[in-house]
């Protein structure tokens, strides 16, 4: 059968649209599976790989579960990526061994894994973009410390005992006044989730059992404004120092209601993630760790340029 010169031209036509279809089909796809997606910490992670995104010409996609109890249904957001086929992933684990196994299915398929806030505890990631957690919760102590005279009860609020940011934050806090203030003892150390709702009833629990304590450390933004919320309520006057900042706790540190609190650069560490898996893709060697760094800030420094940048709402 022979074609006229005009159904040709419209096969050839067709034939090199399919092949921009399948061009554009083939662009670089590497989906972000988080902690959780309703912080605004995580909105700011989601910032910073979107614009990564762009600088890099990549496709990116961001999701995380409701909360961040929510293991099982982060590890379903993680298959689903996966079958997708993308070309590298990062990932912000809530629990480190319950993902191995898919973890280990990337690997097995050359898919680089980035982990990014929460390592794995694992040699299957390439790299971390994370903050110093251990330290930046140390920090967090020595101002806790200095701010209850060296002397007296603390205890800690913790979003949970499986990922690699609870384990270190709760680690690196009371580590750290175990070693340098033989006269501060932590009576109590909680799991709220990451929810500042059942973190407010857990330290309202904590405040009830224990009438002498001087100061409590939220070790991320829900379990923060659970320990603000808890001492409101029971009309306790303690030294409160958080972690992350959000729109609440910066009003909370303005005030003095809450002393200080640890900042990360979420937007950075979404930035990086984003641009260590493009480098992973073209063979680049990375770092085991990149260190994303972290401030602490209070109501005489947080309107410092350099502090002012990483706060997010």
């Amino acid at each position: 059968m022979k074609f006229s010169r005009s159904v040709r031209s419209l096969a050839v036509a067709a034939a090199t649209m399919a092949l921009i279809g399948v061009s554009s089909a083939q662009e670089i796809y590497i989906p972000l599976v988080s902690k959780g997606f309703q912080h605004q910490f995580w909105q700011a992670v989601k910032s910073g790989a979107d614009q990564a995104a762009k600088d890099l010409k990549v496709k990116v996609t961001f999701e995380g579960p409701e909360t961040e109890a929510m293991v099982d249904k982060q590890i379903d957001m993680l298959a689903a990526a996966l079958a997708k086929q993308p070309k590298a992933l990062g990932f912000a684990a809530l629990d480190s061994k319950a993902a191995t196994p898919l973890l280990k299915k990337a690997q097995a398929s050359k898919i680089p894994v980035v982990a990014f806030d929460s390592g794995v505890d694992s040699d299957i990631p390439v790299t971390t973009a994370t903050t110093d957690n251990i330290a930046a919760a140390g920090l967090a102590a020595d101002k806790m410390a200095a701010l209850i005279g060296n002397e007296g009860e603390v205890a800690v609020v913790v979003h949970d005992q499986t990922s690699r940011t609870g384990i270190d934050r709760r680690d690196g806090f009371v580590n750290r006044i175990k070693a340098k203030y033989p006269k501060i003892k932590v009576v109590s150390v909680q799991y709220g989730g990451g929810d500042h709702l059942k973190s407010t009833e857990i330290t309202k629990s904590i405040l009830l059992a224990n009438p002498k304590l001087k100061g409590m450390f939220g070790a991320n933004e829900g379990s923060a404004i659970g320990v603000l919320n808890g001492a409101k309520e029971m009309k306790r006057k303690i030294v409160i120092i958080g972690y992350d900042s959000g729109k609440q706790q910066k009003a909370a540190v303005a005030s003095g209601e809450m002393a200080g609190a640890i900042t990360q650069n979420p937007v950075g560490i979404g930035y990086k993630t984003v641009e260590a898996a493009v480098k992973a893709l073209k063979g680049e060697k990375l770092p085991k760790i990149i260190d994303t760094g972290f401030y602490y800030y209070d109501k005489n420094n947080m309107n410092d340029p350099k502090i002012a940048a990483v706060l997010y709402d």
